[in-house]
């Protein structure tokens, strides 16, 4: 799935492999600090990485790849979890897995937040004197908040995390799914140095950025496995850097007109017709599907989930020009649907609530038998917020 990306340029060299053509670049330096508290060359660190999905694990395949930057390497992740209905199913870190498999120690951290804030660093990073240069907190993806008594633990220049935006723009948990929403042109990956709560989220000073281009029709699983593999990459050049002493970070810019990229809940995945454009719907199952299904009402009140839509430009039959009007079109044997603006969403794949997923041909034929579909249409709501 890379080869739908390319990384366009960078704020520091990177070697990548002669095949990926990369275009190097530096953007202007403001507020520059050359504080990488360089160690002796012939030392490198001690490594204490937190991460749990997807994304931090392609970040950590890069560095641990990096030989030459590492002494030590650990992980710390979520532990297992109940999933599923009366907790049929077992949630594992993938984290936890690939750490497994390449015989690195995996520390599991406790199951709440409030238990998380008083868990002890494992060896040898939980310090209380002076702490060592060679000591390393990288953070990717990892979903907590480290508290002050743990930052304590590494010097202020040595508490990175790997966040898959341009900052300052998307601060947040959500970063890539609020690019595709907004129909960013280009995204990217940035570390940082990680600050203390009170002082402020994803808001450190910047070591390093690398710049890549968002394609149109890019799901969230491509932008995330691209911006991991670009992040990692970033991670060891600044890391190489700062061995040496040469590293070099700066403040983030004002945060006056930036997007911010807020945690996904249950409202981002409804769907309003009257009010959504269909690129903006099939932006909208881009961005989130992976975790929330793109959700409707029907008049019954009973979700419909939308699976796999597209804009729809060639309409062969008849329909009406209110919002949230649908209709069966055999030709492309998908369910075809009004939007705002007057545009028109097609949509192959259907799920009702307490049904199977079905092709749109037996969901409309089954809408049909329950009296739903009126002079060949039916109508989706467009009121719904007594139903979330």
């Amino acid at each position: 799935m890379l080869e739908h990306f390319f990384i366009q340029s960078l704020t520091r060299p990177l070697r990548v492999p002669r095949r990926r053509p990369v275009w190097n670049g530096f953007c202007p330096k403001r507020n520059v600090r050359n504080n990488s508290g360089g160690v002796h060359s012939g030392a490198r660190f001690n490594i204490l990485f937190m991460g749990r999905d997807e994304f931090s694990c392609l970040v950590f395949r890069e560095l641990y790849a990096a030989r030459d930057v590492w002494d030590n390497l650990i992980i710390a992740t979520n532990p297992d979890e109940k999933t599923g209905r009366r907790g049929s199913q077992l949630s594992i870190s993938p984290l936890k897995l690939l750490g497994e498999s390449l015989k690195v120690p995996v520390h599991l951290i406790p199951h709440t937040k409030s238990e998380f804030k008083h868990w002890i660093l494992p060896e040898p990073f939980a310090v209380k004197d002076l702490p060592p240069q060679r000591h390393v907190v990288i953070t990717a993806s990892f979903g907590r908040i480290l508290s002050s008594a743990m930052l304590d633990s590494f010097s202020p220049n040595r508490r990175l995390n790997v966040h898959p935006s341009l900052l300052p723009a998307y601060r947040g948990p959500a970063p890539i799914q609020h690019a595709i929403l907004n129909d960013e042109k280009e995204t990217g990956v940035s570390v940082i140095e990680m600050l203390k709560f009170k002082e402020g989220i994803d808001a450190g000073a910047i070591w390093g950025t690398s710049r890549v281009p968002l394609h149109e029709n890019a799901m969230f699983p491509e932008v995330r496995d691209t911006l991991g593999y670009v992040g990692g990459r970033l991670l060891v050049s600044v890391l190489r850097d700062m061995r040496v002493g040469r590293a070099t970070s700066q403040l983030q810019g004002p945060l006056e007109s930036v997007p911010h990229a807020p945690l996904i809940t249950a409202v981002d995945s409804c769907v309003n017709f009257t009010t959504m454009s269909a690129e903006s719907i099939v932006r909208r199952y881009r961005a989130i599907s992976h975790q929330r299904p793109i959700i409707t009402f029907l008049s019954s009140e009973k979700t419909v989930q939308l699976h796999s839509p597209c804009v729809f430009d060639t309409l062969e039959v008849p329909l009406s020009n209110i919002p949230g009007s649908a209709t069966f079109q055999k030709s492309t044997r998908s369910l075809i649907v009004r939007c705002s603006d007057g545009t028109v969403l097609s949509v192959p794949l259907i799920k009702q609530q307490d049904k199977l997923l079905m092709e749109a041909k037996d969901w409309w034929n089954g809408a049909k038998g329950l009296g739903l579909v009126t002079n060949n249409e039916l109508k989706f709501l467009d009121k719904f917020d007594h139903l979330l």
